[in-house]
């Protein structure tokens, strides 16, 4: 993050490349002009800190002891090479060494406890509430139903009779006079 170079000089492949410097406290991706003094007219032209595609190879140097050595994922499989690492002899079991002991037990996701059984019962109390509550009520509109149909049929039965009455009166009067 120093000097502005040029990469004409480099070849043909970086001919149009700029080397501009990047500014540790400048927090943005692309160019900035920053004035050289405070106060002052001229501006010098810096890269903000901040690395991402528009840098086409951003010139970094390897932080010694944390990019140049790799640890490796797993350890040694060969019996010589657990025997080195741990510095066993050779009649030394390598099982303890090699592997940690695992064990296989079910995952639980559900675990019964006091409370949830609690829960549990109280909603199969609501349900049972709720189915009796639902079976009076049925009745209940099935005996108010019955009872609004017996009394349209006693309303209709009525009507008729009260038709015949009328019809045999008129019969009765025109047979009359």
């Amino acid at each position: 993050m120093a000097i502005e170079v040029s990469a004409d000089a480099l070849g043909e492949e970086w001919k149009g490349c700029q080397g501009f410097p990047m500014k540790q406290s400048v927090l943005t991706p692309g160019r900035v002009r920053l004035p050289r003094r405070t106060g002052g007219r001229k501006h010098k032209s810096v890269w903000g800190c901040i690395v991402d595609a528009n840098l086409s190879i951003p010139d970094l140097k390897d932080v010694p002891g944390l990019a140049d050595t790799t640890v490796p994922h797993l350890g040694p499989k060969r019996t010589s090479r657990i025997h080195k690492l741990f510095s066993l002899s050779k009649e030394d079991p390598l099982n303890r060494e090699a592997k940690k002991p695992r064990t296989k037990a079910p995952k639980i996701q559900r675990l019964v406890t006091p409370a949830v059984q609690q829960h549990k019962c109280q909603h199969i109390a609501l349900k049972k509430q709720c189915s009796k509550k639902n079976k009076k009520e049925a009745t209940e509109y099935a005996k108010l139903l019955a009872r609004r149909v017996k009394e349209a049929k006693e309303k209709c039965q009525d009507q008729i009779a009260k038709r015949c009455r009328l019809s045999s009166l008129r019969a009765s009067t025109s047979e009359s006079s």
